[in-house]
């Protein structure tokens, strides 16, 4: 007994020691330990979006004050829809007033944008259906009509759903050039800026964005979590009651309230909500925090660190505003493009020098300055707008007055507040603005075709040279002999009115607001700036859309060789910019006009940055968009492209 009693000791002492060994040898050695850090789950990890896609609503409507360029519509699916509609508002006797030449039937559509509520205003497009005897939309108006999701029945049938939006307003064809569009297309297509306007369909709300949780995690108890961790993060208060912009409606469906600094940027929301962590302790968010920090510093990670600090909140000012001392640029521009919307201007001036240099960020340092709203980034606006941007050519400093800089920045300022005294417009007979921007550099005029009819000139001393010879729609001209110093802006009454004449300066402005005394629409105001453009009139450049654009190569220098361009990164989609900017359509006819670009913009390309947008959204994350039907309304917006 006491042999083995030996031997068993010995066993246990050879193992005790052999084990504190091997303790030794570990902690003598702690880099060769596989460290796991803690995984972090982000909502992104659970739900899909719901909520992103446009809406189509169309309809059938009536086109008045045509130029004996309308005409009589062939019976069909579309002439019955309208005599109904028509009989419906009391209209006695349709069929004689669809006779007439100077009225006729159009399709109507439109897409209702995501996150809109009741009021807003939104494009319309209307068209000239096949076979018909109409040959022209020049000059045209749309009366009241209402909007719907359309489906068809058996036997061939549309059946409307609830009207979602009402449409009215002039008619504005793709160039405003009126009778130098010769092409049958442009005459029969045209657009009425923020023609629409949404009424909510029965309910009477506006569109709210979701996240739908994974099927697999599908619980009310997932979706009141999920809930309340983007409750922490984003909420308002109410009677000074704290309430959260999330809540769970069902076991698998969320409704979002979008936060007031993303109402011009939901894609980006929806980006930093995907980012808000889940069931992540106080020590380990610091050290999250921490890895972040240093992430941040490299240009190859920045944008997800900075992404993700802003999701996390105010605790990551601190990091991201050493972001902004980085050396690198592109770290500075993150880092304070994720202060913005924290609502920390120390980045002010950052931003500002992104939106003037680098037209990779330009779109969003923008809107990044709009959700700012303070009195600096106002003042950089102004500064966007009045002074032109330095550029080295051939080892010289040289002025460029970018367009896109320019109105980029305007169309901010006027999203941050409309009525600022720096860009208040005159209102022309109800029917657009001007805008007078006392700029300095080379003058320019700007149109857009997109939501808001409006003419910006900017340069406030800017005078058409003669002679002049204009028309302005129908019935107005505007004419001046060489050399002299004054114009004279007629209106000609087809009855038995007296026409009108009003003598004024050669100054833009002056003429603009004649014309729109004569109760002269957009379109007509468009026309005649093309015209003064086509003549040489105009003593700077005419601009269409100027607008800034998401989806753009940003070429970055850190570690590349000297001399080198750089590796090129694309940054954002071209199709998720700030809803604050619409993405210009790339019509056949647009891409011929001859328009001048600044030398910046002509070396622009398809450049711009999408920190905001939702690049990892659309790697299967977004939900199945809608199916689509065969072309628009029962085909024919399709056709009708298609022969484009």
């Amino acid at each position: 007994m006491g042999n083995g009693r030996r031997q068993f000791l010995c066993w246990m002492l050879t193992v005790t020691l052999a084990g504190c060994q091997k303790l030794n040898l570990r902690s003598q050695n702690p880099d060769e330990d596989d460290i796991k850090l803690p995984e972090t789950r982000f909502i992104r990890d659970q739900v899909t979006v719901s909520g992103l896609h446009p809406i189509t609503i169309e309809s059938v409507g009536l086109v008045t004050n045509l130029d004996n360029t309308g005409g009589d519509p062939p019976p069909s699916m579309y002439r019955s829809l309208l005599v109904n509609d028509m009989k419906k508002r009391g209209i006695s006797n349709p069929h004689t007033l669809l006779q007439s030449p100077t009225s006729a039937l159009v399709l109507i559509r439109a897409a209702v944008p995501p996150v809109i509520d009741v009021g807003d205003r939104f494009d319309v497009e209307v068209v000239l259906p096949e076979n018909g005897e109409a040959t022209s939309l020049k000059g045209g108006w749309l009366l009241e009509a209402y909007l719907s999701e359309q489906a068809m029945v058996p036997g061939g049938q549309p059946h409307p759903g609830h009207a979602l939006a009402k449409a009215q307003g002039p008619v504005m064809l793709s160039t405003g050039e009126g009778d130098s569009d010769s092409t049958a297309s442009v005459l029969k297509r045209g657009r009425i800026l923020g023609g629409g306007k949404y009424v909510g369909g029965l309910t009477r709300k506006g569109r709210a964005l979701g996240l739908y949780v994974r099927s697999d995690l599908r619980s009310v108890r997932t979706t009141r979590k999920i809930a309340d961790h983007i409750g922490k993060r984003f909420h308002y208060h109410e009677k000074g009651i704290k309430k959260p912009l999330a809540t769970a409606k069902t076991d698998q469906h969320i409704e979002l309230r979008v936060h007031p600094r993303y109402k011009e940027n939901y894609i980006r929301y929806i980006h930093v909500i995907r980012n808000i962590a889940l069931d992540e302790t106080g020590p380990e968010r610091k050290e999250r925090i921490e890895r972040l920090r240093k992430s941040l510093m490299v240009p190859q990670t920045a944008m997800q660190s900075a992404t993700e600090l802003e999701a996390i909140g105010p605790d990551a000012i601190v990091v991201l505003k050493e972001g902004i001392t980085s050396p690198d640029p592109e770290v500075r521009y993150y880092s304070a493009d994720a202060l913005a919307y924290l609502g920390d201007g120390a980045g002010t001036q950052i931003l500002a020098d992104a939106a003037r240099r680098e037209p990779a960020f330009r779109v969003f340092a923008l809107t990044a300055l709009t959700t700012l709203g303070t009195p600096e980034a106002r003042e950089c606006l102004i500064d966007l707008m009045v002074k032109p941007g330095q550029e080295t050519v051939d080892g010289l400093e040289q002025e460029v007055s970018s367009a896109e800089t320019r109105y980029g920045a305007f169309r901010a300022l006027w999203t941050l507040d409309k009525h600022d005294e720096f860009i208040s417009g005159e209102n022309m007979n109800d029917e657009f603005k001007l805008h007078v921007i006392p700029a300095d550099g080379e003058p320019m005029v700007h149109l857009t075709r997109y939501r808001v009819p409006e003419v910006v000139v900017f340069g406030k001393d800017q005078r058409l040279s003669t002679p002049i010879n204009l028309t302005a729609g129908r019935h107005i001209m505007i004419t001046a002999p060489s050399g002299s110093d004054t114009v004279l802006v007629s209106r000609l009454h087809a009855n038995d009115d007296a026409d009108q004449e009003v003598v004024t300066t050669t100054r833009i402005a002056d003429i603009i607001r004649a014309v729109g005394k004569m109760r002269a629409a957009y379109p007509d105001v468009a026309q005649m700036l093309v015209q003064a453009e086509k003549q040489s009139s105009l003593p700077g450049r005419l601009e269409i859309d100027a607008l800034p654009q998401a989806g753009r190569i940003y070429y970055r220098t850190a570690g590349a060789p000297r001399g080198n361009a750089g590796q090129e990164v694309k940054v954002g989609n071209p199709s998720a910019a700030p809803n604050m900017f619409p993405t210009p359509e790339p019509t056949r006819e647009a891409r011929r006009r001859p328009f001048h670009t600044t030398a910046d913009e002509a070396s622009e390309g398809d450049n711009d940055r999408g920190e905001a947008s939702l690049a990892d959204v659309r790697d299967g994350e977004e939900e199945p968009p809608a199916k689509k039907r065969a072309g628009g309304f029962f085909g024919l917006f399709r056709s009708s492209n298609d022969s484009q």
